[in-house]
């Protein structure tokens, strides 16, 4: 009765779904984003369309923000998975730790919710960031985003942080959002 309450156990945990960060080798970002879906396995590789000029055309291509890294939402099983492919080096490790760092969920919906619903380019800083007012957006796109508003190099700037990876920015004035108490 014990072994089947240990086990249990232990297949529950192996059941329970967390966001990882994985780095990947330079430049096989959308690669390896391609693969996991191939393979069925939860990601979130944060990029957005931008315009390129050549003097001959112009080009829509998908800029990558965070370079070197792609989300994963993974068990157990499929977190030893990811690791095998060739191009994923290693998942994010906090100093002085041996497992890899779980992003909150909460705070991947957030940075999921302002990539892919932003009208304007989203900034991905590892820079500290100075505690700001926090806020909500009430107006356009973004509205029901929740983050905090700073200023950077003279421009209001919804920012969301991510623990121990960085913050998201994106340009938003100041009567698109209120207070929250």
């Amino acid at each position: 009765m014990c072994r089947i309450m240990i086990h249990e156990k232990g297949s529950k945990q192996t059941n329970e779904r967390r966001w990882l960060a994985a780095y990947v080798k330079m430049h096989h970002e959308k690669k390896v984003r391609d693969r996991l879906t191939e393979m069925g396995i939860e990601n979130f590789l944060p990029v957005q369309e931008e315009v390129r000029l050549w003097s001959d055309r112009k080009k829509k291509m998908e800029r990558v923000l965070i370079p070197m890294m792609i989300f994963v939402h993974v068990n157990a099983s499929e977190q030893r998975t990811v690791v095998t492919l060739p191009s994923v080096l290693r998942y994010m490790v906090l100093r002085g730790e041996k497992a890899p760092t779980a992003i909150p969920a909460a705070q991947m919906e957030q940075f999921r919710f302002m990539v892919d619903t932003s009208g304007s380019a989203v900034q991905f800083d590892t820079r500290p960031l100075s505690p700001g007012e926090k806020v909500r957006v009430i107006k356009g796109a973004l509205s029901g985003l929740e983050g905090e508003l700073v200023t950077v190099d003279g421009k209001s700037v919804i920012a969301l942080r991510i623990e121990q990876l960085g913050c998201a920015t994106v340009e938003m004035h100041r009567s698109m959002v209120e207070p929250i108490e």
